[in-house]
């Protein structure tokens, strides 16, 4: 186990500040390569910009629209390298699941999506 001081935490999540990185939504855990992508209907990753990191965390600065297809429930978001195909870089679990039973968007305010280096 490594201790890493905040400064080294937040100059690493900072570095996601020089990439092009685009939101995916995932059925279930995308481990660490991905895995359980949504696709089918007008899904489509969507570009994701992150504030300074503080305190060994960041979030998102600017409301996303993800369009979901009907009959998907969504439990994770990954970031990407890419539009499509890419490089995959890290994700997590949304607060709660969330289900559509017909074609919807799952939404993310401002600060909704955080990443934590700790």
């Amino acid at each position: 186990m490594s201790l890493a001081s905040s400064t080294c935490e937040n100059a690493a999540l900072n570095g996601f500040n020089a990439l092009n990185v685009y939101l995916s939504a995932h059925t279930g855990t995308p481990g660490t390569s991905g895995l359980l992508e949504v696709a089918g209907g007008s899904y489509a990753r969507q570009s994701i910009t992150w504030s300074s990191a503080s305190g060994g965390s960041t979030s998102n600065t600017g409301a996303i629209s993800v369009p979901i297809p009907a009959s998907t429930t969504v439990s994770y978001f990954g970031s990407w390298s890419a539009l499509t195909s890419g490089t995959y870089y890290i994700g997590g679990a949304l607060t709660s699941s969330q289900t559509f039973s017909t074609a919807g968007t799952l939404s993310f305010a401002i600060g909704a999506v955080t990443l934590s280096a700790s």
